[in-house]
C-alpha cells in the first residue's frame, strides 16, 4: 500500500511517499513545497494546493497522514499555519483518500520510541527505517516520519480489529 505523509506549513510543506508491504517500508519520494513569501495568503494557499495535488496525482497514494499542529506563541502565525494545514487535509480528501491525523508526539513515539525525541533523532531513525532515499530537508523528513507513523498504526489496527480466529487445541 502506498501512503503519503504531509508536514503542513505555509512557507514549507513537507511530503513523503512510502510503500508498505506487510512490515516492510520503502521510501518512494519526498520533497518540500514552498509558497512565495511576497504573495498574498490566498495565492500562497493556492500554490500549496496545486503542489500537493500534483504530488498526489503523480504518486497515487491510497491513504494520507497529516501531522497535527501545535499552538505557537504568535496567534497570527498559528492562524496561518492552521490555514495551510486545512489545505493539507483538503487536497487528499478531494482526491478521495482517507486522511488520518497524528500529533507530533505520536509521530516521534512511532519512529523513535520517545514522544519528546529531538528532530535529529527523528531524522536519523527515518534514514534507518527508509534506507536508500538519501538525506532530505527537515520538512520532508518530518513528512516521511508521519507516513511511517501511519503505517505502524495501520498495522496495529489490522491486528487488533482482524476477524477473530478460533484456536483449537490438539487432543
Amino acid at each position: 500500500m502506498r501512503l503519503i505523509g504531509i508536514d503542513p506549513g505555509l512557507q514549507r510543506t513537507g511530503w513523503g511517499v512510502i510503500e508498505v508491504d506487510a512490515n516492510r517500508l520503502r521510501a518512494l519520494a519526498a520533497g518540500v513545497l514552498r509558497s512565495t513569501s511576497g504573495r498574498g495568503l490566498a495565492e500562497r494557499l493556492a500554490e500549496l494546493h496545486g503542489g500537493l495535488s500534483d504530488v498526489i496525482a503523480t504518486w497515487q497514494p491510497a491513504e494520507a497522514a497529516v501531522e497535527e499542529t501545535f499552538v505557537n506563541k504568535n496567534p497570527a502565525s498559528t492562524l496561518k499555519l492552521g490555514q495551510a494545514r486545512g489545505v493539507a487535509l483538503l487536497v487528499p480528501a478531494l482526491a478521495g483518500l482517507p486522511v488520518h491525523e497524528y500529533a507530533t508526539n505520536a509521530v516521534k513515539r512511532a519512529v523513535v520510541g520517545a514522544g519528546h525525541a529531538a528532530k535529529d533523532q527523528v531524522a536519523a531513525m527515518v534514514q534507518r527505517l527508509l534506507p536508500g532515499l538519501g538525506p532530505q530537508p527537515a520538512d520532508a523528513t518530518d513528512a516521511l516520519a508521519v507516513a511511517i507513523c501511519h503505517a505502524h498504526h495501520r498495522q496495529t489496527q489490522s491486528v487488533w480489529f482482524a476477524p477473530s480466529r478460533e484456536t483449537r487445541l490438539a487432543p
